[in-house]
């Protein structure tokens, strides 16, 4: 009985050794090149899987990090200041001109100071809401990690030719190669915008300003509540030119305020002229 019990036990054995040579028998038959397209083809499922979720995490970017170029980017969108907006939680940068910047102030045609950066990004707001949604070309990407592009309303109106044609933004020759540089002529000829007083030029402007050389981080709303929290006006209630009481603060109105652009009825820069 004992011999039985350990021939039983050797064929027992025998038996997994020889399944075992024989799955790596088969195992070794497989060609590498089916091997490899199997891995491929996983890899590529995988890839799938996390661009079809990639909404769920607007920063994920794989055109960025290749450096490739990128799909066009479609929607509604959130302005930041006057040459950038956001869509889709991605800042878009309009490709060859260039705004003032959010804190910039210039000089209007009475030697007033005024929010020349803010003022241009209201005025790119009102344009942009006339007709949804944005749809923004790829160009390329800046330092910033920002989409670079040329943008067009709904109904196909040029933001970048709309801006520059209203004083509100400058041709960008070191971008834009003088594609607007008939744009800001009009301009310049007609004194709109801050044609209509003095100005130093955006990329002057933050090289005198170190500590402005960054880009904008905050959507035209959340700016304009923090500037109504620091300054000493408000805009509720609501005010007409003949209940304010100074030139300095119908500017305020001007530039902060959802209603302030009715303080100038002539569209010169200049509210309530009576007092300005």
């Amino acid at each position: 009985m004992t011999r039985s019990r350990y021939d039983n036990r050797s064929d027992q054995w025998r038996k997994r050794t020889g399944a075992k040579f024989r799955r790596a028998r088969q195992l070794a038959g497989i060609p590498k090149r089916l091997i490899f397209v199997t891995l491929a083809a996983a890899a590529a499922l995988g890839t799938q899987v996390v661009l079809e979720n990639s909404d769920r995490a607007p920063n994920l970017n794989f055109a960025h990090w290749t450096g490739s170029t990128a799909a066009p980017i479609v929607g509604v969108a959130s302005v930041i200041d006057g040459d950038t907006i956001e869509v889709h939680g991605q800042r878009i940068r309009f490709n060859g001109i260039d705004a003032p910047e959010s804190r910039q102030y210039c000089t209007d045609a009475k030697g007033f100071e005024y929010p020349c950066g803010r003022r241009s990004a209201e005025a790119l707001d009102g344009f942009l809401s006339v007709s949804k949604p944005v749809n923004c070309a790829f160009v390329s990407w800046d330092r910033y990690g920002r989409f670079v592009g040329d943008c067009r309303r709904a109904d196909d109106a040029s933001v970048a030719d709309w801006m520059v044609e209203q004083g509100q933004a400058l041709d960008w020759p070191r971008y834009s190669h003088g594609a607007y540089a008939q744009q800001q002529t009009k301009a310049e000829a007609a004194k709109v915008g801050v044609w209509a007083g003095a100005f130093q030029a955006p990329w002057e402007w933050r090289a005198a300003h170190a500590d402005g050389a960054a880009p904008s981080s905050q959507p035209l709303g959340i700016i304009s509540r923090r500037k109504v929290a620091q300054s000493g006006y408000s805009c509720q209630p609501r005010r007409t030119c003949s209940q304010i009481s100074s030139c300095d603060e119908a500017q305020w109105y001007l530039g902060n305020c959802p209603w302030g652009g009715k303080l100038d009825r002539d569209k010169d820069g200049i509210p309530c002229e009576s007092l300005c």
